[in-house]
């Protein structure tokens, strides 16, 4: 049988592939009704969307109903959603339909259609009621300029096109509502008609031109005189406001007026597009369907459509507007969700089903052939599960087609669409499922049983919308010279999965797709695609990115021949593969340690003879030899082996070919260049989507390229030291090591002088630093470690030390002994040189001429940053002679048996100094007083030490002290003589200067006295000396003399003045008396007198004494004043308490003293003006001044007292 006789209806037969909600032609709706394919999916959205209108009908006073009058039927494109309302819509209005002479309405058609009775009965009551439905497709009705509300002018114009008013001008439908609201609209028509000859249904639309005709019919209809027409026409479009209350109120006057029962639907297709990112349209859409079932209590119900995909219709949403979009659904309580399922259940059964005879040849075809079927429909890399033939019923289902096309064709659909390969929407119509598969079916009709249906042939159903520059350059093939009729089909194929994530193009995967027989030869059809794929590529048709091969647009095209054109320098091929071998696959192999010692060897990596990186760095290289190299074909074994011996031995790697490894590597550098030149942000939008996803191949084709590189570095072949190496058996990272190793071990002669590594070298030099010296051990002995090691490090110094050259640490572990012959560990070349400094063969030398000792080594030395500050020298020796004789002087110096040996002598003169200058940095802050001898002998002492100690180097400092003998056996002395002061005399002398600090204070008077005069001299003479050692012995003799003649002085002016100041107590006393004192007078005049009386009792200073008299004579004075002021206050009565007398003593007179004279001081000396009285004269006129002064005194009732 032939293809086309498989089928029930005749496949070629005129199918409506895209249902278009304002096609209503009698032959359209026959067939989309006769035809219909009520699957089972199907039959759950019908029985979902009854139940929820019946339970409207039935609880029509229910306010609940009222929030669910909304339902949202969501679907992919082409899943049936927009043939699926309009066959709502024709059902729910039971729409009658005339073919061939023969009437049917809507219901009847599906009494075949529905198997459940219980759908059936609610079908049948759902058409009995009254309803008006309203089927549009809004992006069809909308206008550009309506803004915002342009969802609610839409319902608005479907609505008024129903009721038969304008749908264009919403304020002329607005005009014909309240006309027909006031029974006038016919009488308007009828005056227009009748008086101007037009007919309002045929120029409404046009009314701006009969604005005169307009204002006389309305006068008439109306009975208003209106004279300026087209103030009044414009006046009323002014007016007009539309919002969605008003449309809501319409509407429900409208559903009033038709009855309490009658209820109105609308039904709009492709919402969800329509949106789009506008979050305003969305709030409109919710706001409408909200405010309508709460006017119309339920009656009015708004069925949309929209893309199952929410991504693919609104593009990237971002997340606040996606929160915005489910609001809207959430308005929506009924949803209905299309699947793919739902599709291929209607293409099976409305263009698929087959007759009987043509099911029982398919299932023969199926029982030979299911085992090649399941071969020839295999996938590689794909994003998800093709299906293949599930059973002998599956093929009969689906033949011609695979399973898997079902699916696939519909990803073509989606991201066709999705990445805007197509012109407009797919959605608007021009292609469906449906007609994808009927085209691919047709195609083949003429052919035997056993073809099949290949990718290509569902080109022809979206070719018609692509973009012009796809469909060029896939039409262009056909008028190409270098390509072949096939090559069109393989483009096609390639532009179909082309923006499917889920499967790639690879040869495997267009083998499959292009299987066009059961029994097709798959090795035959590779080899055709193959050679197609080439020259389809060379064409610059195709990309190739790694085993698969992408189509390519004009723009896209245009960019690949740019990129093939960009010109490489020199090299730049040779560095990515050095990046790619030696930092990528060897994992940035820059060093390599040998295990043997733990050294570091520095590596030099070469990619085909050209070093990678910035600089040579280190004894070790590795050669790495690829398929790019000029030279590859001439290195065969016999060479790599030779060059493997050259520059003291090499480690050489020879990588096998692989023809992809050019092509790939020289695409990703021009790609790389390409898009780093371009992409500076000025290009098109179009263009740097190109070049986004040229950056993403870029990435996975550099992933590639590592693949290979490690791939062929497990492949290659291995040389070291003018040997063949293993293959590597494990990792690349392994071999190359493994390869190092030997190199090293082969090409390091005198590695094997440094035995027994230690495990933690920097430990061990702490050790010996810390072990006693190992002075005079000698390199011949036999039991030193590493005596072979340790005379090579001895020798290159003694060397270099006699040519005048410095030795650096530094350059002597990194350049002399890190290297070959030797490449020795850093540390273990560092332990070496400590041995020999304790063996005392070296010194360290640290700045220029500070020896290190033992105990300052590690410190100096513990970083290799610091050894470049460290210089190595061969050690000079102190002969035997002069060794002894430094050994007699530091016993003479420091009294004590000195130690033999260089290195121990030297430790105990150092130790012994070191000792003294801690002593003396103690006692000089003391001496620097001045209250203390020895300051400028400290001084000196510490700059004699000083200055030996800062000598390193034994040999130097023992010279130094051997020449110093003199001046050292000074300097004990010095030492001796402060310590004997310091540690033994200084109690005595301190009892010396707290003594001569008391007798300071009677100076005057104590050298008044012979014998106390000399021992104060003879004190000071001490107390000033600079080496006062040997007379401190005399300090308590000394003091004695002075203390007797002090205490003897202090008492005679002590009495006389205690004398004096009761003198002045008895005055004060007197006069207290005299005046009957209150206590607290008498207090506060004699409490100061005896408080200084007290003072001079104690006081150790004549002069203090003198003063101390003075206050006291003062302090009577003021006493006296004190009581004279209290003499002048009356009297207090006295009533026993102070207080004033009683009532019963009221009559007893005050006691009453007699006043106390005022006192006047009268002092001669100060009257005579002169020191002395020479002649009569001298004393007449003192006389007179006295005798005035007493005379005035007496007048003025005043006590004179004489001083």
């Amino acid at each position: 049988m032939k293809i086309k006789e498989l089928f029930e209806r005749p496949i070629d037969r005129s199918i409506n592939g895209v249902i278009k909600a304002e096609q209503f032609d009698a032959e359209s709706v026959w067939q989309e009704l006769e035809e219909y394919v009520v699957t089972k999916e199907l039959d759950v959205h019908l029985r979902k969307f009854f139940e929820a209108y019946l339970n409207a009908i039935d609880n029509a006073r229910d306010p609940d109903v009222a929030s669910k009058v909304g339902v949202w039927v969501s679907g992919f494109f082409g899943s049936g959603k927009s043939h699926f309302i309009k066959i709502l819509s024709y059902l729910l209005e039971d729409r009658e339909v005339m073919k061939g002479g023969q009437t049917k309405r809507a219901t009847e058609f599906f009494k075949d259609k529905i198997q459940d009775p219980m759908l059936a009965a609610d079908i049948k009551r759902a058409v009995g009621s009254n309803v008006d439905v309203i089927l549009f497709n809004i992006d069809s009705k909308a206008s550009n300029a309506d803004g915002r509300d342009v969802i609610l002018r839409v319902f608005l114009k479907v609505f008024n096109e129903r009721l038969g008013y304008c749908g264009d001008h919403p304020h002329i439908a607005h005009m014909e509502r309240h006309l027909e609201k006031r029974g006038k609209l016919d009488t308007f028509k009828d005056a227009l008609k009748a008086d101007h000859g037009i007919t309002w249904e045929d120029e409404r639309d046009a009314y701006q031109f009969h604005s005169e005709a307009l204002a006389d019919a309305l006068s008439k209809a109306l009975g208003e005189d209106i004279k300026d027409a087209d103030a009044w026409i414009s006046r009323f479009e002014k007016d007009f406001s539309l919002s969605v209350e008003s449309f809501s109120k319409w509407v429900k006057e409208y559903l009033d007026m038709k009855g309490s029962d009658h209820r109105i639907i609308f039904l709009v297709d492709e919402i969800g597009q329509f949106i789009g990112q506008d979050t305003h349209l969305m709030l409109n859409l919710q706001t409408i369907t909200e405010n309508l079932g709460t006017a119309c209590n339920g009656r009015a119900w708004v069925v949309v459509t929209s893309q199952e995909d929410m991504d693919t219709v609104l593009g990237d949403l971002r997340s606040n507007r996606s929160n915005d979009f489910s609001k809207i659904q959430g308005r929506f309580r009924t949803r209905l969700s299309l699947s793919s399922a739902n599709s291929d259940e209607v293409i099976q059964k409305r263009l698929l089903a087959k007759v009987d005879k043509a099911k029982h040849e398919l299932e023969a075809v199926y029982d030979d052939k299911a085992d090649i079927l399941k071969n020839q429909l295999s996938f590689k890399n794909v994003g998800m599960t093709f299906k293949p033939y599930a059973d002998r019923d599956d093929f009969v289902d689906v033949y011609p087609f695979a399973p898997y096309q079902f699916q696939l064709v519909q990803k073509v659909f989606e991201s066709s669409r999705k990445y805007g390969a197509t012109g407009l929407h797919l959605a608007k119509g021009e292609r469906s499922m449906l007609d994808a598969f009927q085209t691919g079916a047709i195609d083949i009709g003429g052919e035997e049983i056993g073809a099949l249906v290949p990718l290509y042939r569902f080109y022809p159903a979206i070719e018609s919308f692509l973009e012009g520059v796809v469909r060029r350059a896939i039409e262009g093939v056909a008028s190409n010279p270098s390509l072949e009729a096939f090559d069109q089909q393989v483009l096609k194929t390639l532009f179909l999965i082309r923006y499917v994530d889920e499967i790639t193009g690879n040869i495997d995967n267009l083998v499959t797709l292009f299987i066009d027989r059961i029994d097709a030869d798959r090795l035959e059809l590779r080899k055709k695609i193959e050679a197609s794929l080439q020259r389809l590529e060379g064409q610059t048709l195709v990309n190739r990115n790694g085993e698969d091969y992408f189509f390519l647009t004009n723009e896209e095209r245009d960019i690949s021949r740019e990129i093939k054109t960009v010109d490489l320098a020199s090299g730049e091929e040779t560095k990515l593969l050095g990046e790619l071998i030696f930092d990528e696959v060897l994992g940035s192999l820059r060093k390599y340690r040998y295990p043997e010692n733990n050294k570091d060897f520095g590596i030099s990596r070469l990619c085909d003879f050209h070093p990678y990186g910035n600089r040579s760095e280190g004894d070790l290289v590795i050669s790495v030899v690829t398929p790019l190299s000029d030279e590859y074909d001439a290195f065969g074994e016999a060479r790599c082996i030779t060059q493997s011996t050259s520059d003291d031995g090499q480690v050489l790697i020879r990588l096998d070919d692989d023809k992809a490894l050019a092509r790939e590597l020289r695409t990703y550098l021009q790609t790389d260049k390409y898009i780093k030149r371009k992409n500076d942000g000025t290009a098109a939008h179009t263009t740097q989507k190109i070049l986004r996803e040229r950056s993403d191949e870029n990435r996975e084709r550099k992933e590639r390229l590592k693949a290979i590189i490690e791939r062929l570095m497990k492949e290659a072949k291995y040389f070291a030291a003018g040997q063949p190496r293993p293959a590597p058996s494990g990792s690349v990272g392994a071999a190359a090591e493994e390869a190092l190793g030997y190199l090293v071990k082969n090409s390091f002669p005198k590695l094997g002088y440094l035995k027994n590594p230690v495990t933690n070298p920097q430990a061990e030099i702490r050790s010996v630093l810390a072990a006693p010296t190992q002075e005079g051990l000698g390199l011949d002995g036999g039991s030193v470690p590493n005596e072979e090691a340790l005379k090579e490090v001895l020798n290159f110094v003694t060397l270099k030390n006699s040519q005048n050259h410095r030795v650096v640490l530094y350059d002597l572990v990194e350049d002399r002994f890190g290297r070959r012959p030797y490449g020795w560990n850093d540390w273990e070349t560092v332990l070496l040189v400590v041995r020999l400094v304790m063996m005392g063969e070296l010194s360290l030398v640290s700045d220029g001429d500070n020896t290190l000792t033992p105990d300052a080594i590690y410190s100096a030395i513990d970083g290799p940053n610091k050894w470049r500050r460290i210089t190595v020298v061969k050690r000079q020796t102190v002969d035997r002679g002069s060794l002894q004789k430094a050994r007699g002087i530091s016993k003479d110096v420091f009294e004590a048996i000195a130690p033999d040996g260089e290195d121990a002598l030297t430790g105990h003169i150092r130790g012994q100094l070191g000792g003294w200058q801690s002593d003396l940095s103690g006692w000089k802050p003391l001496a620097e007083t001045g209250n203390y001898p020895g300051s400028a002998a400290i001084a000196d002492a510490l700059g004699v030490i000083a200055k030996a100690l800062n000598i390193q180097d034994s040999y130097k400092f023992l010279n130094h002290f051997i020449e110093l003998e003199d001046d050292f056996i000074d300097l004990a002395d010095s030492v001796n003589e402060l310590r004997n002061f310091y540690e033994s005399q200084r109690p005595t002398w301190e009892k010396l200067r707290k003594a001569k600090q008391r007798f300071d204070l009677n100076r005057y008077e104590l050298l008044k006295d012979d014998d106390a005069a000399k021992a104060l001299k003879t004190i000071d003479d001490i107390l000033e000396a600079e080496k006062p050692y040997g007379r401190i012995k005399d300090a308590g003799t000394l003091i004695g003399r002075v203390e007797e003649v002090n205490k003897a002085r202090l008492k005679q002016r002590r009495d006389h003045a205690i004398e004096k100041i009761d003198e002045h107590i008895g005055k004060v006393k007197a006069e207290l008396d005299e005046v009957g004192a209150a206590p607290e007078l008498r207090n506060k005049c004699l409490h100061p007198i005896q408080a200084l009386k007290s003072g001079i009792e104690t006081e150790e200073s004549i002069a203090h004494i003198y003063q101390l008299q003075g206050a006291a004579r003062d302090a009577a004075d003021d006493a006296f004043v004190a009581i004279e002021e209290a003499a002048k206050v009356p009297p207090v009565p006295s009533g026993g308490d102070g207080k004033a007398p009683s009532p019963d003593h009221g009559n007893e007179p005050a006691v009453k003293k007699p006043p106390t004279k005022t006192r006047r001081v009268v002092e001669p000396s100060h009257l005579a003006g002169t020191t002395y009285l020479e002649t009569k004269e001298d004393v007449e006129a003192f006389l007179i001044k006295l005798r005035k002064e007493l005379e005035e005194a007496i007048e003025n009732n005043e006590r004179v007292e004489i001083r």
